[in-house]
């Protein structure tokens, strides 16, 4: 047998190959033998009907598909090896030529991975909206840890004052008839909270447990409800239970409940850490941007089959984080009003956003000759091993030999990331100016029984 390969474009190959007559013609006898049991004629016992028989009956080429069957997959699969292609998708096969006695030749034309003809990657600038270290963020966090360590309290010997969380009942109305969604018993609110519209909250400050109030409110026009917006409504409530939260202060003992001695340690920490994580995360959108602006200067064509493939791969990855939250596919389709073919063409640019960072990548890589070290695959596989909670020489132990390279591929795509990051010009983004379309809107919430 002869085999040829020829790259017919940027992503597709072709192999062609040429098995000799007797390997044909002991290829057909392989598949008469297999299938003359399933071939009836007219006048022999099933399997017994020369095959000169059948031929004459069903035609020369009746066994020709199985033939080829029997000889091109491990010859497809030598080829492939020996050529060093990268199928991204099952080959296209023609049948140049066959026959009984005459060499069989057949082509396969396959969608391979596709050659990357890369741009600039090195001296790029790029704007990024880097994030800053600021004392608000430092309260934020030490707020977050305290709200953390707070705890509830019932009040039973005061009136309801604004900042309180109060368990009601309630039943609105609007000209003396009830509307779905405002009638609801133990629901939560906290008075300030601006979740009810507007004046419900205010009115119900003063109150005493177990008292009960007609409140007198308009629903906002525009609202969510449209047979609502604009209407009178009058609601009447009655208070179960009044609550507040007790926050620690922030002192030592405060410090000491986080595993600090004294309050300036523990606060030290957490601007330390903030610190990382804002070094940390400016550094990734830095080199996302880089990426991004590597991948604009490249030029490459993406067979459809690789964008199907990642197309998949990205419904299974949804699909597994959606059993997390205890929902199937099925499930989100149905809520979303989707198929799953729809969801698939909906995530199609990510699908190739993805692919071409990758194709990128790889090709810098091996255009800078880049090869991680055992030092650049141990400190991945510190920085995996972290990430999931794990003592890295236990995590070292468990690794599966695939695991182990795909820790490898990471490590080279760190130090391509490195280089380009070290060849670039990073400057902040300047704030886009506030205007009217950059303010936030708000939708009012009406009482409904499903809040909670």
């Amino acid at each position: 047998m002869s085999t040829t390969y020829e790259k017919i474009s940027g992503n597709k190959a072709r192999l062609s190959f040429v098995f000799p007559a007797e390997d044909f013609d002991t290829a057909l006898s392989r598949a008469f033998q297999k299938m003359r049991k399933r071939i009836s004629v007219p006048g022999f016992r099933r399997g017994h009907a020369p095959r000169k028989m059948i031929e004459t009956m069903y035609g020369e080429d009746v066994f020709y598909d199985d033939a080829i069957n029997d000889l091109l997959p491990d010859a497809y699969d030598a080829a492939v090896e020996e050529y060093k292609v990268e199928p991204v998708a099952m080959p296209e096969v023609h049948v140049d030529e066959a026959g009984a006695g005459k060499d069989l030749k057949v082509t396969c034309e396959v969608y391979v991975r596709p050659d990357v003809e890369l741009g600039q990657y090195k001296g790029l600038e790029a704007e990024v909206d880097l994030q800053e270290m600021t004392d608000a963020a430092v309260d934020a966090e030490i707020e977050s840890d305290r709200n953390r360590d707070s705890r509830t309290v019932e009040v039973e010997d005061r009136a309801v004052q604004a900042g309180d969380t109060v368990n009601l009942d309630y039943a609105g109305t609007v000209d003396g008839v009830a509307f779905d969604g405002g009638t609801a018993e133990g629901q939560t609110l906290e008075i300030g909270s601006g979740r009810f519209i507007p004046g419900f909250e205010e009115q119900m400050i003063g109150m005493q447990i177990g008292e009960e109030k007609d409140l007198n409110v308009t629903f906002p026009d525009p609202y969510q409800s449209a047979e609502l917006a604009g209407k009178e409504a009058v609601f009447h409530v009655k208070v179960n239970s009044i609550s507040v939260v007790e926050k620690p202060e922030l002192d030592d003992d405060f410090a000491q409940d986080n595993g600090f001695d004294t309050f300036e340690e523990y606060k030290a920490d957490v601007v330390r850490k903030l610190t990382e994580r804002v070094e940390k995360n400016n550094e990734n959108l830095a080199k996302n941007a880089l990426v991004a602006i590597a991948v604009e200067n490249a030029k490459m064509d993406i067979p459809q089959p690789m964008i199907d493939r990642q197309g998949d791969y990205m419904l299974q990855e949804m699909e597994m984080q959606l059993s997390y939250s205890g929902l199937s596919m099925d499930q989100y389709l149905k809520y979303m009003g989707m198929t799953r073919e729809a969801l698939k063409a909906q995530n199609e640019p990510e699908a190739i956003r993805r692919i071409k960072n990758e194709l990128v990548i790889e090709a810098i890589r091996k255009a800078e000759g880049i090869e991680p070290t055992e030092e650049d695959i141990e400190k991945q596989t510190v920085r995996q091993a972290e990430s999931y909670g794990q003592d890295p020489e236990d995590f070292r132990k468990n690794l599966t030999e695939s695991q182990k390279e795909y820790l490898k591929q990471d490590a080279g795509i760190e130090k391509v990331l490195d280089l380009l990051m070290a060849n670039a010009k990073i400057m902040k983004k300047a704030p886009a100016a506030a205007g009217a379309d950059d303010q936030a809107e708000t939708e009012e919430a009406a009482p409904e029984a499903d809040k909670e």
